[in-house]
């Protein structure tokens, strides 16, 4: 049937190549009757002929024409003139005589010639334009259908499974039943269950999101539709809308299958909050998402799962039961779980036998799945760079490092004075957080320039914990000012290495008082952030205290702010032969490890109680 319709596009060009063909291939000489050159004087004689076509070639006189026998139509013949009964001229005359019109054929067959080499170029060149046409048209309208065709991508036969995924046990569990849904529908059917329509996963950045649904869908061996949130949103409004018709049409007829939507917020932010007004292309997308997981019947068996880190902003009618009925949270994993994600990303990795990876794990407390995988990435690499068969636990531990820090800057070459400066700036803080009570205990101590830092010291946490004390606070805010009350106590002045450090003191000084209550001032929370919506940002604190207030909680914040610099001079003025001991070290070795550290702190303090 198409080809047919393919077919009449081009009948009329058809047509027409067929008329030029016959018009140039049909020879009208064929179809005249011969008269011998006596026969044509008789005609002549007899006043039959009105016109006749004289053509002229080496001296061979032709002529053609029409002489009438009585009927309608007449007869055509021609006729050859013997040059040897008369000449050209003598033939002109009689035929003048006759008052017989004559045509030169010449001039008609060159007239002819010229037209047979243009019109075949004019022909061809029309057909081509009338070609170019027609494709133009059909892109024109192929385009405006995949413009509003979804750009979902499909992935069958899917290679990851559970055993792929670590650190979120619980969250595997919550999924496993959607597999079971998705092998033996009927088992839930008959205990008239209604699976979720929609389950929303919720998590920081690289904490595993769409691997868990990839997970899910590697396990329940079914078609797998991923799409990102802002692949709805174009320039033209209604494509978003169009798209997500198609999306869920095409998920429907692929049905058992799992659609997965990344990044969710993209479109489904508050309503009628958006900078465009009420009418946006967004909240047109978000209703036509509504509406079709409306639509999902029992035995549709289609599961959208869908990501996003900011919850906080999406549209209440998404989160509502019937819509994306089950919120699984994945959160950065504990100790376990990142030595779990350690292992995963390590197969097929060369690790030397010696590698513990319960030690790295143990250093990246807060480190999410991606940041696991580009640690053990840069490791790798950096083995590599040196020449190195295997992974080793030093490249390991390096590349903890460069992952919160950066690389190390061996171009940035301190002076003698700068160093000094920096070496008792880090020792301030390693010494304070070693001395403060509830303070986590130092990993290491550098003054080699990583990123943006001319030095640093590391803390590692003894144990897992989501919780802190007012007493972790103030040993957190003594530490941070540790480095700027060493440089005042020993150089009588401060440098501008200590800016950061003040900036976060100031930060957590505020939200002690302003969020958590663990001020003079009260369980009071103080300010309430506003954002627009749409830009997802927050661009502000809206003031629900007075001014007066205001000023008591400035005077609050001073307080502890001063209170932990009190806190940090006391443990370095007591400890100022050990500062200068750390200092040395630094400055000399530029580097201290934990043992090393913790060696150095142990024999101060059996030295200080042979005193006592």
């Amino acid at each position: 049937m198409k080809n047919k319709n393919k077919l009449l596009n081009y009948l009329p060009f058809i047509i027409v190549l067929l008329s030029v063909m016959s018009f140039f291939m049909f020879d009208p000489s064929s179809a005249r009757t011969a008269l011998r050159y006596d026969e044509f004087k008789e005609q002549v004689d007899g006043n039959t002929i009105n016109e006749v076509v004289m053509t002229v070639d080496s001296n061979v006189v032709v002529l053609e024409g029409t002489y009438q026998d009585g009927s309608d139509e007449g007869v055509n013949f021609t006729t050859t003139v013997p040059n040897t009964e008369i000449t050209t001229d003598q033939l002109l005359d009689e035929l003048d005589k006759a008052e017989i019109t004559i045509v030169d054929a010449n001039a008609s067959n060159a007239l002819i010639e010229i037209l047979s080499s243009i019109i075949p170029f004019i022909f061809f060149g029309l057909f081509a334009f009338y070609l170019l046409q027609k494709m133009n048209m059909g892109n024109s309208n192929r385009q405006a259908f995949e413009f509003s065709k979804s750009k979902a991508r499909l992935e069958k036969d899917i290679k990851k499974r559970f055993s792929d995924v670590a650190g979120c046990d619980e969250e595997k569990e919550e999924m496993a039943e959607i597999i079971d849904y998705l092998k033996t529908p009927r088992k839930f059917e008959k205990m008239g269950a209604r699976i979720p329509k929609g389950i929303l996963l919720v998590g920081s950045p690289g904490t595993g999101k769409t691997l868990l649904a990839k997970a899910v869908a590697g396990e329940a061996d079914v078609p797998f539709y991923s799409i990102s949130g802002s692949d709805f949103v174009e320039m033209f409004v209604g494509v978003g809308a169009a798209r997500v018709r198609n999306l869920f049409s095409l998920a429907k007829k692929n049905a058992p299958c799992i659609l997965f939507l990344d990044e969710l917020d993209a479109v489904g932010r508050h309503r009628g909050a958006g900078l465009g007004g009420g009418h946006d292309e967004r909240e047109q997308t978000l209703n036509q998402i509504l509406v079709e997981m409306d639509g999902f019947e029992r035995e549709t068996n289609v599961i959208l799962l869908a990501a996003t880190n900011r919850p906080d902003i999406l549209d209440p009618a998404l989160l509502r039961p019937g819509r994306f009925d089950r919120h699984v949270v994945l959160d950065r994993p504990d100790i376990e779980g990142r030595r779990d994600i350690l292992k995963i990303h390590s197969k097929g990795k060369s690790l030397a036998k010696e590698v513990n990876l319960r030690e790295i794990a143990e250093r990246t407390p807060g480190f999410s799945g991606a940041d696991l995988a580009n640690l053990v990435n840069e490791a790798a690499i950096l083995a590599a760079r040196r020449n190195k068969k295997e992974i080793t636990q030093d490249e390991l531990r390096e590349s903890i490092e460069k992952v919160l820090l950066g690389p190390e800057r061996k171009s940035h070459i301190l002076s003698s004075k700068e160093k000094k400066v920096t070496a008792y700036h880090e020792a301030g803080h390693a010494l304070v957080a070693s001395l403060m009570p509830e303070s986590e205990p130092i990993q290491k101590v550098s003054i080699v320039a990583r990123g943006l830092a001319a030095g640093y010291t590391l803390k590692l946490p003894t144990e897992e914990g989501h919780l802190k004390t007012k007493t972790q606070f103030s040993a957190e805010l003594a530490t941070l000012l540790g480095g700027y009350s060493a440089e005042k106590m020993i150089f009588k002045e401060v440098t501008t290495g200590a800016s950061n450090d003040l900036r976060k003191a100031t930060e957590l000084a505020r939200k002690l008082v302003m969020e958590y209550g663990m001020s003079k001032l009260g369980p009071i929370a103080f300010g309430k952030k506003t954002e627009l919506v749409f830009l997802g940002k927050e661009l502000g604190e809206q003031r629900n205290f007075s001014e007066k207030k205001a000023a008591q909680i400035d005077k609050e914040v001073e307080r502890l702010i001063k209170e932990s610099e009190k806190k940090a001079q006391k443990i370095l003025k007591d400890n100022k032969d050990l500062l200068k001991e750390i200092a040395g070290i630094l400055i000399r070795k530029e580097t201290i490890e934990r043992q090393e550290f913790e060696k150095i702190i142990r024999e101060h303090k059996d030295r200080k109680s042979k005193k006592i």
